[in-house]
């Protein structure tokens, strides 16, 4: 697997696609994922404005200098980008569409778990729909950006994303990748609106034709009425 596919390119950042099973964290493999693209494409150093977590796949934004870099960090930070996300659960919800709020605290080994606190809570915004039985299709967009913050938000609510190891009691059983993309991103750059929307491109299960179709329906995730509540 190369590990990403380049979706756009400019003076100032590139758009990846990135694989899922590719880290982005600060740890060895982000450096060779870096490198890697810098090498490939000729495009010198790369900086990582924002991250995706090792099992998500989808649109990963890279500033190729310091101040672009600066710029669009600021922007993920101040909550001004619009993310989408999609993801699959072979679980019912308890609820279909709406809001789920709530403070994060770490739990065991490494994960998380969400609160009724409201100290500094993580924001998610989201509809559902059954393309298949036994199967929903989330589509999420978070107003935060808290770690693993969409896979415990869905966690939290009954259904736990497909072949996520952590948070799905019986992910290694049946799951040919961690169905959780990085489906859309939206943000103003130099006075001029960039909206990007990448399908995923690896997964049996977001491959088939009843979950495209609904993806289309979606499109664009921004014009649509989310749930205020």
């Amino acid at each position: 697997m190369k590990g990403y596919a380049l979706v756009d390119q400019t003076d100032d950042y590139l758009l990846i696609n990135k694989a899922p099973g590719i880290s982005v964290h600060r740890d060895e493999a982000e450096t060779g994922l870096l490198q890697q693209i810098s090498a490939e494409l000729n495009c010198g150093p790369l900086y990582l404005v924002h991250r995706l977590d090792k099992m998500t796949s989808g649109l990963l934004l890279l500033a190729r200098h310091a101040q672009a870099a600066s710029i669009l960090s600021q922007q993920f930070q101040q909550r001004s980008v619009e993310k989408y996300y999609i993801a699959l659960s072979d679980q019912k919800p308890r609820k279909k569409q709406g809001l789920i709020k709530g403070d994060m605290v770490r739990s065991r080994r490494g994960s998380w778990k969400l609160t009724s606190g409201m100290n500094n809570p993580a924001v998610t915004r989201f509809f559902s729909c059954a393309p298949l039985p036994g199967l929903r299709l989330f589509l999420l967009r978070p107003l935060t950006g808290k770690t693993h913050q969409l896979r415990v938000a869905l966690k939290s609510i009954g259904a736990a994303i497909i072949g996520d190891q952590r948070y799905h009691s019986a992910a290694e059983a049946f799951a040919d990748r961690g169905y959780l993309h990085a489906w859309g991103l939206a943000f103003d750059w130099q006075g001029q609106r960039r909206e990007y929307l990448c399908d995923p491109d690896i997964g049996e299960l977001f491959l088939q034709a009843p979950v495209t179709l609904q993806l289309e329906s979606w499109k664009p995730p921004g014009s649509l009425a989310w749930p205020k509540s």
